[in-house]
């Protein structure tokens, strides 16, 4: 099961999401500050953190762009309300997802095994084929490692987060389609019901200030007005 670094400072809180998954097999290491988080994290190795974002001293905005910094780890953010500004700054600072408090055990589970998804599986959802390397795709200055989950850009390899990852390797499949924000959140981010569009726009903005020379006159990741997004055409 995966092991999970929770980052909340309030007691209640951390103790019933705590409990919810240690019911459901998952390691749990619990932490009431972001310093503490910080300093828990390179001994425990977790596969996914929880982060509160209204944390004493260092804040969860800080503490997931220091994450970000050094580590690609999937990062859920937790908040009180799913409506406000915090929620876009989370995602800007490098959040994954979020769920808004208080969240039954089933839905914690649901949103780490589908932001953990993203990461496991190619784009299309299929099983990785064997034997033999995939070929490594080129596109102008890019390179798309599939298999590897690497992407490199003039030579260098690219520290994208689990969502810009997936979301890369999404629209890459297809050159040229189109996807609505709504698709996107589907297969992507794996929420069926009608999601955050905020999602799909806060990881386009990050992902493009990586792989865009001029994220702001985008080649490889364009914005379809009306529409949604599509890859290329270069």
């Amino acid at each position: 099961m995966p092991r999970v670094l929770l980052i909340e400072d309030d007691a209640a809180v951390r103790d019933g999401v705590t409990l919810a998954l240690r019911r459901r097999g998952h390691e749990v290491a619990a932490a009431a500050s972001g310093e503490e988080g910080l300093a828990v994290l390179p001994g425990f190795r977790p596969d996914i953190v929880l982060l509160d974002l209204m944390l004493p001293g260092k804040d969860g905005f800080q503490v997931c762009r220091l994450i970000r910094a050094e580590r690609q780890l999937p990062i859920i953010m937790l908040t009180a309300r799913g409506d406000d500004l915090d929620v876009v700054l989370g995602l800007e600072a490098g959040a994954d997802d979020y769920i808004v408090k208080p969240a039954r055990g089933e839905v914690l589970e649901a949103r780490i095994r589908a932001v953990l998804r993203r990461t496991a599986l190619p784009a299309d959802g299929a099983p990785a084929v064997e034997p033999g390397p995939a070929p490594v795709e080129t596109y102008g200055e890019l390179a798309i490692d599939r298999a590897g989950l690497v992407v490199g850009k003039g030579g260098q390899d690219l520290a994208l987060a689990p969502s810009e990852m997936k979301l890369l390797l999404f629209l890459s499949a297809t050159p040229g389609q189109v996807f609505s924000r709504q698709q996107l959140l589907e297969h992507v981010w794996e929420h069926s019901y009608h999601g955050d569009a905020r999602l799909v726009d806060a990881c386009v903005m990050r992902l493009r200030t990586k792989i865009e020379d001029t994220p702001r006159s985008p080649r490889y990741v364009q914005t379809v007005r009306g529409f949604g997004y599509r890859f290329g055409p270069l």
